[in-house]
């Protein structure tokens, strides 16, 4: 018998909490948000149980971000996209973890219209925009976004309407005649400028990983910021992360498959399915993570 989307959600528990990166995200509340969703959104439910494991996956990453999917908050969403379910983090939703993380004490994200009055400052100083919030504004010309960060300094990027839609055209969802470009450009394009300012601010693993799983969603490859390395040397080191990568998880696979006891069993899962985020590979570790718990749990 095939499970119900109820059934199905309150199965994922002991994946959500083995790859929790935030205790402020609790599986009670996000259990019942994604349960809402599933419910609000025939399609959304039939497509997560079509392909439970593009379901599983976004409400693991759900917990291995530390996001919340409370529709109040509009930080988070779980969409149908591509015959998948995907955990959709929103512009608020970068711009809050990027505050939980310590990497900036503030933010906000605009887009600018032809009839506002814009002036930049530099890339170190918040420019001076004025608009008339209740008039017409007329048509979108750009996006920026200002932060402060934890040591006191501000930092604004800026991207015009073709710099915005030039991203948009690399991305499948940009590409679809339905879809959030579609329906919330403004959104988008604030997602995308949060995106590429995020490369200047204090690194935080938590916000790298949300904007890997934004693009691996959208369907799209931003081009990191970096100095030029010659295209053998990056095949070599890629090569070489990769190797080190496999002998990590192989080790870890092999923990699990020994692991004697279920808390250290989620410790070691934990550890193995954030390395493997966004890699086939996940799938194996999630699978030996399953079996032996299993065989725990007959142990008893």
């Amino acid at each position: 018998m095939s499970l119900s989307i109820v059934e199905f959600v309150k199965s994922q528990e002991n994946l959500f909490v083995g790859s929790l990166a935030d205790n402020s995200v609790t599986w009670g509340k996000e259990c019942q948000f994604a349960i809402q969703a599933f419910q609000k959104n025939d399609f959304l439910a039939k497509t997560a149980l079509a392909n439970p494991t593009s379901a599983q996956n976004a409400i693991i990453n759900v917990a291995a971000i530390g996001i919340s999917l409370n529709p109040a908050s509009k930080l988070a969403y779980l969409v149908p996209r591509d015959n998948s379910v995907c955990l959709d983090v929103s512009y608020m939703g970068l711009m809050h973890i990027a505050q939980a993380s310590g990497c900036i004490q503030w933010g906000q994200a605009k887009v600018v219209y032809e009839n506002d009055s814009y002036e930049s400052n530099g890339i170190d100083t918040a420019p001076t925009h004025k608009y008339n919030a209740f008039g017409e504004r007329g048509q979108a010309v750009g996006v920026y976004c200002t932060v402060k960060t934890a040591g006191g300094d501000y930092l604004t990027d800026e991207m015009s309407v073709s710099d915005i839609e030039a991203i948009r055209k690399l991305s499948k969802a940009g590409t679809s005649k339905q879809g959030p470009w579609v329906n919330f450009w403004e959104e988008m394009a604030k997602k995308t400028v949060v995106k590429r300012a995020s490369k200047y601010w204090p690194k935080a693993e938590r916000l790298d990983h949300a904007i890997q799983v934004v693009n691996d969603e959208e369907g799209i490859f931003i081009e990191p910021v970096m100095a030029h390395t010659p295209e053998e040397i990056v095949q070599e080191q890629e090569a070489q992360r990769k190797e080190e990568l496999f002998k990590k998880v192989s080790t870890l696979c092999d923990e699990m498959e020994s692991a004697e006891d279920f808390p250290s069993l989620k410790a070691i899962f934990a550890e193995a399915y954030k390395l493997t985020t966004g890699m086939q590979l996940q799938k194996d570790v999630q699978q030996i993570y399953a079996e032996r718990k299993s065989a725990i749990e007959g142990a008893k």
